[in-house]
């Protein structure tokens, strides 16, 4: 009971704090956003041993590039992120169904890290803007949507779960619990189309889908991880929850896949 209240507690802030920056400005989210990156490459960091803050510099100089340097209509660069930190989630998702029991050489960590992590969190923070205005309820929308799958597929797994959806990654996942996540989101994207209309309900719908799905991936992905390094959380940042990459895992590898439907939607360039 004790640990249930200490995650409650600790979750609870963390929602305060993003939906505070939300609303409080674009650029007080972007920072935050850029903070929660380097919180979150530096768990990754230290999990996969890589050393040298080389990737610390390069993920603020892509950050600074793609959110103060290039602007919302520049699509070539744009286009290339976008398909770069794709073709990174993809090798990922190689490696996750992969039998081998190690990780990447130094020079592939560098890049997995880079884009997996960094171009994630950039693409949270391009989400939002279109014709340079910020859709607060649209980034907020995406944070629910992975939020209430998370919250239901756990319920759901725990209360009825008995087909486990990966045993050698993720031991307590189940494939009850996925599908208990994804129909809950479902029905909150039908519910967050009445506050944001930028988008259909449709398209609501299927960017629910699109999220949840490769949410779970991302998920198992850090989970995969974990397990090559032996580790049970990525950090201890947040009490009861583990590290901010444990938090946000399944955010950051759903970005680009989010972005690009919006692309398919014609929200964004």
């Amino acid at each position: 009971m004790k640990e249930i209240l200490r995650r409650a507690l600790t979750g609870a802030v963390f929602i305060i704090f993003l939906l505070s920056a939300i609303f409080l400005s674009s650029d007080a989210f972007d920072f935050l956003l850029m903070i929660f990156g380097l919180a979150c490459i530096y768990e990754y960091k230290r999990m996969v041993g890589l050393r040298g803050y080389y990737i610390f510099l390069a993920y603020l100089t892509l950050w600074w590039i793609f959110i103060y340097l290039v602007k919302e209509n520049d699509r070539i660069p744009i286009n290339s992120l976008m398909f770069v930190t794709i073709v990174v989630d993809i090798a990922l998702l190689y490696f996750l169904f992969s039998k081998k029991g190690k990780a990447f050489n130094t020079f592939k960590k560098f890049v997995a890290g880079l884009f997996y992590i960094g171009g994630g969190c950039i693409f949270l923070t391009m989400i939002p803007y279109k014709n340079n205005e910020f859709a607060k309820f649209l980034i907020m929308g995406i944070f629910i949507l992975i939020w209430v799958n998370d919250s239901f597929a756990y319920l759901v797994g725990r209360s009825i779960g008995r087909t486990k959806l990966f045993p050698t990654v993720s031991p307590k996942k189940t494939v009850e619990g996925a599908l208990g996540g994804l129909i809950f989101a479902l029905g909150a994207s039908y519910v967050l189309a009445m506050y944001e209309s930028s988008i259909s309900v449709g398209q609501w719908i299927a960017l629910a889908a699109v999220i949840v799905f490769a949410g779970n991936l991302g998920d198992l992905v850090e989970s995969k991880l974990k397990r090559v390094a032996g580790v049970k959380d990525s950090g201890a940042l947040l009490p009861g929850h583990g590290g901010m990459l444990d938090r946000l895992d399944s955010l950051v590898f759903a970005a680009p896949f989010a972005y690009l439907t919006l692309k398919i939607f014609t929200y964004v360039p």
